[in-house]
């Protein structure tokens, strides 16, 4: 049977009936409500179907349903209580004692006490109920709507066909497997695989549930975040390909951007067989980094025109540097000025104007024909020989600048212009740029600071040209539905910000342009590792944050955001309550299981996601599946499916 076949078959078989299976039956209910089911059970049932681990799906059947059938969908939580144990283990503690000094085995019991011994209690959750809708329908509801006396019910562990309808069961027609689902691994509920024998129940995925959508990934280092995300980028460039159709219409390519904090999307690596993503999709792929390299776009700014995102890139290369005067330097304010107050436009402006002196000075190529404006004063214009007003060279700047400092506290001008205003002629931050310039620590003094030496190591960044920012560039890639990686894996966590934030915002407020415009766009998906390097912390509200505000509004502009983390109690909470799709696997830490509890019912996993460190098993939750699945990822291979 080919799989098309295979799935078209499961859509249309009949649940109610295939689930009652005499050898798949462990137990009766003795306890029932609306949240939680508690039945008995026994040793020789549990065998029977290859055991019962902790989160397996069993099935609650209506004995007497009749014409309006029903299946309550529980999950297995652990052990419970029976009325009985009490006896039983005051009868077992006895049974030991006698047999304790003689010669008899230890487990020779008669037929009646192994009988009692035998049975025991679980507790499950009740996730909801399929039933049929008036016209014959299968439907799934995640709740239910009425219980009845446990003891009308039957509970059976459903496996092979019946398990694997449960899991994928989405409602409407589709059937899963079909266009822009992608088979993503197979049901796993323990990490001990003794009872594994059976065939494999697989799990599908469907794509649109991550187009627009917030998508986490949280577990351990080697755990299997990163094959996730790489299964997830495949699917997500394969959904137009195939044909599929949102609403009627056919899927527009994609996009897809993924910052790379650790290269391993953008380079060959060992995780993959000697595979990385980038090789999947070659011709549509186009890779950036930080660095010249081989087959890579280089990212870099005008330092001279972009003057805030130059000058913050250069802070965070200067960030530990403790030198009181860098200190000042870093902390110069690039807010612009009210253009209605001439002086403080006039304050700025010179400012500006000395930032772009201490470029040149650094061996930053300046762009063809750039020339420096600003407001000077003739008491300087005069002896420097420059007037700025009219337009000078970055080196007749450094020329004004230079006398400016060494004359600042011995030329009558400036003590004169304090007297007479009430404050200096030069702010607290053009004093600490002109310091930086002439790398002398106090007017007419020696040059004996290091100054604008300092940012030389930055010059690698630097362009000169104006041709189309690598901003626009991307944000047009993507709009073509083509995938960029962005290797941020050669740079410090200040410059991986950077680049990540100025990305973001390019498309960000390209999408909302374009929503503002009514005009039809492409679904953005933007990937991120290492999220708790480059995302608002747990505590950061502002919703003014890039990151926060594609969590918040990115569904109508159709961006898409997918993160990976360890650290999920450092997240920003308005970044998690905004998240649909959810792949957890291995944490070793209380306070990130907390974190975890609080959303849908991942209190269930808690103990097993702190105990079981198998690579690549998830405890998956996604837009269109109204449960949390069980799930072994398969392992990502650049092979075309």
């Amino acid at each position: 049977m080919s799989i098309t076949e295979h799935l078209k078959s499961l859509a249309t078989g009949d649940l109610f009936k295939d689930a009652v299976a005499e050898d798949a039956f462990v137990g009766r209910p003795f306890y029932f409500d609306f949240s939680r089911m508690k039945l008995l059970s026994n040793d020789h049932w549990k065998e029977k179907v290859g055991g019962i681990a902790a989160g397996t799906f069993l099935v609650a059947v209506y004995d007497n349903a009749g014409d309006n059938p029903e299946i309550v969908l529980l999950r297995v939580l652990g052990p419970t209580m029976l009325p009985s144990d009490s006896d039983v283990v005051a009868s077992m503690v006895e049974h030991y004692k006698e047999n304790a000094g003689a010669d008899t085995a230890a487990d020779k019991l008669d037929s009646y006490t192994r009988f009692e011994f035998q049975f025991s209690g679980l507790e499950c959750r009740v996730l909801g109920s399929f039933y049929k809708d008036l016209s014959g329908k299968t439907c799934f509801g995640a709740d239910v709507d009425n219980f009845y006396g446990p003891n009308n019910y039957s509970v059976y562990r459903p496996t092979g066909p019946v398990l694997e309808y449960i899991v994928n069961f989405r409602d409407g027609e589709a059937i899963p497997g079909g266009k822009g689902d992608q088979r993503i691994g197979a049901v796993r509920y323990a990490s001990s695989r003794r009872h594994a024998g059976a065939a494999e129940v697989p799990v599908y995925v469907n794509a649109f549930d991550y187009l627009g959508k917030r998508t986490a990934l949280f577990g351990m280092t080697r755990t299997g975040k990163s094959n996730t995300v790489k299964m997830v980028i495949k699917a997500t460039a394969e959904l137009a390909p195939s044909g599929a159709q949102l609403d009627g219409k056919p899927v527009k390519p994609i996009g897809q951007i993924i910052f790379d904090v650790n290269g391993e999307y953008a380079n060959d690596n060992q995780q993959d067989e000697g595979t990385a993503i980038y090789q999947l999709h070659s011709a549509d792929v186009t890779r950036y980094s930080i660095l010249d390299k081989p087959g890579f776009k280089v990212m870099k700014l005008n330092f001279f025109e972009d003057v805030v995102a130059g000058f913050e890139m250069l802070r965070s290369s200067l960030q530990d540097d403790k030198a009181i005067y860098t200190q000042a330097f870093m902390n110069v304010d690039w807010e612009p000025a009210d253009p209605m107050d001439k002086s403080a436009s006039t304050r700025f402006d010179r400012r500006k104007s000395c930032y772009q002196a201490i470029l040149t000075a650094a061996g930053f190529a300046r762009p063809q024909n750039f020339k420096i404006k600003f407001t000077g004063a003739k008491e300087i214009n005069g002896p420097t020989g420059i007037d700025p007003k009219l337009g000078v060279t970055p080196e007749q700047a450094i020329t004004w600048f230079t006398w400016v400092w060494n004359n600042y506290d011995s030329d009558p001008f400036f003590s004169n212009y304090k007297q007479k205003r009430g404050r200096e002629w030069a702010d607290e931050d053009l004093k600490s740029l002109m310091r930086f310039l002439t790398r002398k620590a106090k007017p007419g003094g020696q040059a004996t600071e290091a100054g604008f030496r300092k940012l030389i190591p930055m010059r690698d960044h630097h362009t000169a040209t104006l041709q189309q920012s690598y901003e626009e560039e991307v944000v047009d890639l993507l709009r073509a539905g083509k995938i960029v990686i962005i290797d941020l894996s050669q740079g410090d966590p200040g410059l991986q910000r950077t680049y990540s934030d100025r990305l973001c915002i390019a498309i960000f407020r390209d999408g909302m342009k374009r929503f503002i415009g009514n005009q039809e766009s492409n679904f953005i998906q933007m990937y991120f590792e290492e999220a708790h390097n480059l995302f608002p912390k747990k505590s950061d509200s502002d919703l003014t944050v890039i990151y926060n505000r594609i969590a918040k509004e990115g569904a109508k502009l159709n961006l898409g955001l997918i993160y990976a983390t360890q650290e999920v109690s450092s997240i920003s909470a308005n970044v998690l309550k905004n998240t649909q799709n959810w792949f957890v696997s291995h944490l070793n830490n209380n306070d990130e299981l907390r974190e975890v509890a609080k959303y849908y019912d991942f209190e269930d996993f808690v103990e097993s996601l702190r105990r079981t460190t198998d690579k690549g098993f998830i405890r998956m939750k996604t837009y269109s599946n109204a449960f949390i699945v069980p799930v072994q990822i398969e392992r990502f291979s650049a092979v075309q499916s």
